[in-house]
């Protein structure tokens, strides 16, 4: 039997939650940029492409990495209801559940951030925070 939990969502389980809620949106948006960079003229496209690529790789082998540790500590994250404004999301751990909402405007600006980290920071060592 599930129980909503009453004691707030531990931060080290809700880094991994979160990495799966914020990987995918990225994978998502650079997509998008890998078939616009095909439609759209550039002068050095494969500098581009060859950018877009790696980070791409680079995240589905992140995105791989939590969902085994997800899946090792008994964890499950479900999106649930948008109502335009906020995204909601259940954080399964265990047989506690977490409802979590986010502003679309998080979302949006925590997946920039994200980004930005892998485009100018992965691979010096620093920390990916979202917040």
């Amino acid at each position: 039997m599930l129980m909503k939990a009453s004691a707030p969502l531990p931060s080290k389980e809700r880094n991994i939650l979160e990495h799966l809620l914020y990987l995918p949106l990225l994978l998502t948006v650079l997509e998008r940029d890998r078939e616009s960079t095909y439609k759209t003229p550039f002068k050095l496209r494969k500098v581009y492409e060859n950018l877009l690529e790696n980070t791409i790789i680079k995240i589905q082998g992140d995105l791989q990495h939590f969902k085994n540790l997800m899946n090792s500590q008994r964890m499950k994250l479900v999106k649930g209801r948008n109502n335009g404004e906020y995204t909601e999301y259940h954080f399964y751990i265990n047989n506690d559940y977490y409802i979590c909402r986010y502003t679309n405007n998080e979302l949006k600006t925590n997946t920039e951030k994200l980004l930005t980290y892998y485009f100018f920071k992965e691979g010096r060592n620093e920390q990916n925070q979202f917040r």
